[in-house]
């Protein structure tokens, strides 16, 4: 590898210059001396899933604080999206994980007009893609949501 600075990577980007000079992602985190790592799990207020949105391409992302689009490289601005939407794809853990005790059941969900979060699901169950789903609340910093009843 030839002399970049520390904390980067020339090989991962094949030495094309693409990313040289450029930080990379791992950070120690502040428990240890370095800087602190922001919890990148979205973030559910008064019915709505925080996040950001590319003023240029429109790409959502349920992150707050990103400094530009991850597709485009654009600005973002704020945005709340709606807490209901489609389920991806979904499965039910039978292992423990960390303090999370088995059976229970995670989905990815894409909101309507919105990213696509993972989710926890109120009941341990799988879901077929395309059920349509809303978070209800969030358990331990987890968005939590449930099958929508259908009329």
């Amino acid at each position: 590898m030839s002399g970049g600075t520390p904390g980067t990577s020339e090989a991962a980007f094949g030495g094309s210059g693409l990313g040289v000079g450029r930080p990379t992602k791992r950070r120690p985190g502040a428990a240890v001396g370095g800087l602190e790592v922001a919890d990148p799990r979205p973030v559910f207020d008064e019915g709505a899933v925080l996040g950001v949105r590319c003023t240029a391409c429109r790409y959502p992302a349920a992150q707050r604080g990103i400094p530009w689009c991850p597709v485009c490289y654009a600005a973002v601005e704020a945005e709340r999206f709606p807490a209901a939407g489609t389920v991806w794809s979904s499965t039910v853990v039978a292992i423990r994980v960390g303090e999370r005790r088995p059976p229970f059941g995670l989905a990815y969900l894409d909101l309507d007009d919105g990213p696509r979060v993972l989710v926890h699901l109120a009941e341990p169950e799988v879901l077929r893609s395309g059920t349509r789903a809303r978070i209800t609340g969030t358990d331990r910093g987890d968005l939590v949501a449930a099958r929508e009843e259908q009329s």
